[in-house]
């Protein structure tokens, strides 16, 4: 970490998450813990290289990694913490895929599955009742389109 540059507090990242969709704060998370992994494989590198050659450059760096893990850590606490506790949602970020149902799933375009149907004014009211209800008035073989 140089001289000149800081990162920003944890409570400006914590009002920065407010506005990521929850598939964005998984992937944060998921970063996070890559990079936890990979400062703590260079600390030991680190760690082995300063205690046989007494570098003091290197023992420095090894300080620094740990604080960074340290900032790391409490991103990762404050993403949890924005997940369960502001938003209401259980934290499961190995199962993505189920969390975002939950929030609604947005396609490669932007837009939810529901959008990407063919609705014609007059299916409209039946598509309504269909989401609210979850009855058809139509027979399957009336039906146009693959559903899946």
């Amino acid at each position: 970490m140089s001289a000149e540059s800081t990162p920003i507090t944890a409570a400006r990242f914590a009002t920065a998450l407010n506005d990521l969709p929850i598939s964005s704060l998984y992937a944060k998370h998921a970063e996070l813990t890559n990079n936890i992994t990979h400062l703590e494989a260079s600390n030991k590198q680190l760690e082995d290289f300063a205690r046989e050659n007494d570098d003091r450059d290197c023992y420095e760096a090894l300080l620094e990694n740990r604080q960074v893990m340290r900032n790391f850590n409490e991103r990762m606490n404050l993403i949890r913490k924005e997940v369960e506790e502001v938003r209401g949602l259980p934290w499961r970020p190995q199962h993505e895929g189920e969390v975002r149902k939950e929030e609604g799933d947005v396609g490669l375009n932007g837009t939810t599955p529901t959008q990407n149907r063919t609705n014609t004014t007059a299916n409209a009211p039946q598509a309504a009742e269909e989401r609210t209800n979850g009855s058809s008035a139509q027979t399957a073989e009336d039906e146009e389109g693959v559903y899946l």
